[in-house]
């Protein structure tokens, strides 16, 4: 009896130890389950996007808006363009020899980025629900408003979205802008133009009355005839959030681009000098009446960076 007992006793306890064993690996197993599956890094995403192997990237810009996309004696500057380069080079495109600017009036950003003209449309481009149907969007990098801009003649005739309505007044927009959209919705008749710079042409030539546009564009021809016109503190319509344009086919370049935004955003936040406030100083900052900062990008995406750049192809 004492023998059977003690095999009934190792039996139990090696039962015991099994069972526990079991249950060890199977918590450890549980645990390993539980943790998140590793971060995708830019290169991944590089990788699943359709730029990837790409000698240039398509960059769609305007040329004929000062401080914001202008084409000045065959070089392509302004903020817009600043911002384009800064995310261009983050991509792994370093240089204007990486880079086909390709001009885009208004109303053609959307085809293009459709079409596969472009690859990233960088132009005053408002994020819109509309157009979020349409196209994918990076950002917001800017908060601008909607205002007017008069003939220092006018200033006195001009101060209120109640003067615009005025049968006598003729007040210029450039057509597929949100702008356009707004004086629509306030009951301001408008003539439209194909670029805000036209309306600025006809003011001058005296066609038009008053050109109402983004507070940026219009601070870009403040900046070419000071002397001749005034921007009157007319908000009308909610704050335009600028995003950059992106195909709506590829998600992994509009996270890239999200990523390569915020980390401008953070070195911002952090004190040091971000590519976005360089190019706001050399550009839009003199002509602005209130300070601007960066803002938070939305839905960027947790991207593995090692080298704090986009590896280079």
């Amino acid at each position: 009896m004492p023998e059977v007992s003690s095999r009934h006793r190792f039996r139990s306890l090696a039962t015991t130890l099994a069972v526990a064993l079991t249950l060890t690996l199977a918590a450890v197993a549980g645990c390993d389950n539980r943790r998140e599956p590793p971060l995708p890094s830019v290169l991944d995403k590089l990788r699943e996007s359709h730029i990837d192997g790409q000698a240039k990237i398509k960059i769609g810009v305007a040329t004929t808006e000062p401080l914001m996309g202008e084409l000045r004696n065959g070089t392509h500057t302004g903020f817009d363009v600043e911002i384009a380069r800064y995310v261009a080079s983050s991509l792994g495109f370093e240089g204007d020899q990486r880079i086909e600017w390709v001009s885009l009036a208004t109303e053609d950003r959307i085809p293009a980025l459709q079409g596969g003209t472009v690859d990233l449309v960088v132009s005053s481009f408002s994020i819109t629900e509309e157009r979020q149907k349409l196209v994918s969007f990076a950002g917001p990098y800017f908060v601008t408003t909607q205002e007017v801009m008069v003939p220092k003649r006018l200033r006195d005739r001009v101060r209120t979205i109640e003067d615009l309505r005025r049968p006598e007044l003729k007040i210029c927009t450039s057509g597929g802008s949100t702008t356009e959209a707004e004086l629509e919705k306030h009951q301001v008749r408008a003539y439209v133009v194909k670029e805000v710079g036209d309306c600025v042409r006809g003011i001058r030539e005296g066609r038009y009355d008053a050109v109402s546009s983004d507070e940026t564009i219009l601070a870009g021809f403040l900046s070419q005839y000071p002397t001749e016109f005034e921007i009157v503190d007319m908000p009308f319509g909610t704050s335009e959030l600028l995003g950059i344009g992106v195909p709506i086919g590829d998600p992994a370049l509009r996270d890239l681009v999200a990523f390569f935004l915020q980390k401008s955003y953070l070195e911002g936040r952090d004190g040091i000098s971000s590519p976005w406030l360089t190019a706001y100083n050399r550009t839009l900052g003199p002509w602005l009446k209130a300070d601007k900062s960066q803002p938070q990008p939305l839905d960027v995406p947790k991207l593995v960076d090692f080298d704090d750049k986009a590896p280079r192809r």
